[in-house]
């Protein structure tokens, strides 16, 4: 019976796969699809991410051999019973060919997106043509439901070449609009907004400072009028501040932010008008918050809405988000892949029956719904959970700093421990990683010598991330102020440091 079900299974594969590419024919049709979203949709996503499973199970020979080695049995043939990836248990251990479909790949439209990990050892990830297409036709249809202009004209900040989100926006957006791929070059976009004029609606893709830097540009800018221009933003890569949000808003007309990993694909899940308003009323309203997040949840998450149709997600034990890439055409199927983000889920009945028991929640929410409308379930993202920075792109792991932190620095037998936070600046709005030094408690260096402690270690930590991050050395090459990491020295037992003196383990991320 093994080929009549495999049979069967392919039908199903393909034919689920085939209504979904029904939604991406054109920005419209997607637009309807979001509009009518139903909890049934869920279900038949989760039946897809089941079906891809059993396919991957008979197609892919490296996904055969990793079920083999985690004792799976056919006779449990659950959602659930089929084991997590993620990159240990799958990716480095097995060979990228044998990752993909009957261990082939086609040669033509086949490309190769980049990323780079802990230990600076670039991964590489093949896309087949229909793959990218699909992706590309839905993040352009998003980007144009939530920025809706008859004239619109994309200048795409993104790294061109650090890693995948860059070159894949630029292709996205060149479906829907006007497109100039500039990257991260302030000189240039400014050249191009006073070229072409305020005749066009203008949205620009990057990494959340950079619009910042941008912003500030523009503001010293004689020939700039922004009263004349229609500019928005549509940002990624890295969580934002509802301080920055509301510091670009008072020049853009709107900044969205966008959800995506390397391992997985660009554009998984977007912010809407909602979904901001939620996340602003979750800082304020301590009962919203326990409501939604759960007792005792101090982090502010990024909050998205996303198509379980598309990409099928689950919370594992951990809180950890596993994701099933539903689509026939991924080359290299991801299957409940574990990508290292802490979050929740809801779907659009089952958060509303929360903002339903208060009037003033249900009125505000339903009033925010109604820009755009989309009933696709809602994604609450805290991060990753494995003590990494995201910055500019590019990852920030422990490893990377301690590396780079006692390289050449007359002081290093004088530190204790470090950690990481990523703190707010002095106006309140831009955030920075910053690493945090814990001097012995026998040491009595003078502040002259704890100035020195601090340069060396930012020096060698910069140096060490440009040589063996390649993500973080484009990041520096195409904007200087990649390299304005903060290190801040505290005396022993104190700052960051104050909560864990009967730590055995070290904590390495330590919120601001």
């Amino acid at each position: 019976m093994q080929p009549v079900r495999y049979s069967v299974l392919k039908v199903a594969d393909w034919f689920l796969s085939a209504l979904q590419r029904t939604g991406r024919i054109s920005p419209g049709t997607w637009r309807f699809l979001v509009r009518h979203y139903s909890p049934m949709f869920g279900r038949i996503g989760k039946m897809h991410a089941w079906i891809t499973c059993c396919m991957a199970a008979r197609s892919v020979p490296a996904y055969r051999r990793f079920l083999a080695d985690n004792g799976f049995s056919r006779s449990r043939w659950r959602l659930s019973s089929f084991p997590e990836t993620n990159k240990d248990n799958y990716v480095r251990s097995f060979d990228v060919l044998d990752r993909c479909r009957f261990g082939k790949v086609q040669y033509e439209g086949t490309a190769v997106d980049e990323s780079a990990g802990s230990s600076g050892k670039p991964y590489n990830w093949l896309r087949s043509k229909k793959e990218l297409d699909q992706v590309h036709a839905n993040f352009g249809s998003y980007v144009a439901h939530i920025f809706p202009s008859t004239r619109p004209f994309i200048i795409n900040a993104y790294s061109m070449g650090a890693w995948a989100t860059g070159t894949n926006t630029g292709i996205a957006m060149n479906k829907i609009g006007i497109v100039k791929n500039t990257g991260p070059d302030i000189e240039k976009i400014v050249d191009t907004l006073l070229f072409f004029g305020p005749r066009f609606d203008y949205v620009i893709t990057a990494y959340p400072p950079f619009l910042k830097h941008l912003q500030d540009r523009l503001d010293q800018e004689p020939a700039f009028d922004w009263e004349k221009f229609r500019i928005s933003g549509q940002v990624g890569g890295e969580p934002m501040t509802e301080a920055l949000r509301d510091y670009l808003e008072q020049r853009y007309l709107k900044i969205r932010s966008g959800y995506g990993a390397s391992d997985l694909t660009i554009g998984i899940a977007g912010e809407t008008k909602l979904t901001v308003w939620l996340r602003r009323r979750i800082m304020h309203d301590q009962q919203l918050r326990e409501a939604v997040l759960g007792p005792d949840e101090n982090r502010l998450p990024m909050i998205f809405q996303y198509s379980p149709l598309e990409n099928y997600m689950e919370i594992n034990a951990q809180g950890q988000l596993v994701c099933t890439l539903n689509n026939a055409a991924i080359l290299a199927p991801k299957v409940r892949y574990n990508v290292g983000d802490e979050g929740r889920i809801y779907n659009w009945p089952e958060l509303f029956a929360i903002l339903d028991t208060n009037p003033e929640w249900a009125r505000e929410a339903r009033e925010a719904a109604k820009v755009e409308l989309m009933k696709m379930n809602f994604l609450i993202l805290y991060g990753r959970a494995d003590s990494t920075i995201s910055y500019m792109g590019a990852n920030i792991y422990p490893q990377d700093i301690e590396n780079g932190l006692y390289h050449d620095n007359p002081y290093a037998a004088d530190i204790e421990r470090f950690c990481l936070t990523l703190d707010t600046l002095e106006d309140g709005i831009e955030q920075r990683p910053a690493v945090n030094l814990e001097v012995r408690e026998a040491s009595q260096l003078s502040a002259e010598q704890r100035a020195v402690m601090a340069e060396a270690a930012r020096v060698g930590i910069i140096r060490h991330l440009t040589a063996t991050s390649r993500d973080f050395a484009q990041s520096l090459k195409e904007d200087p102020t990649t390299a304005d990491l903060r290190v801040v020295v505290h005396d022993y037992g104190a700052g960051p440091f104050a909560d864990q003196d009967s730590r055995i383990k070290n904590k390495y991320l330590v919120q601001s």
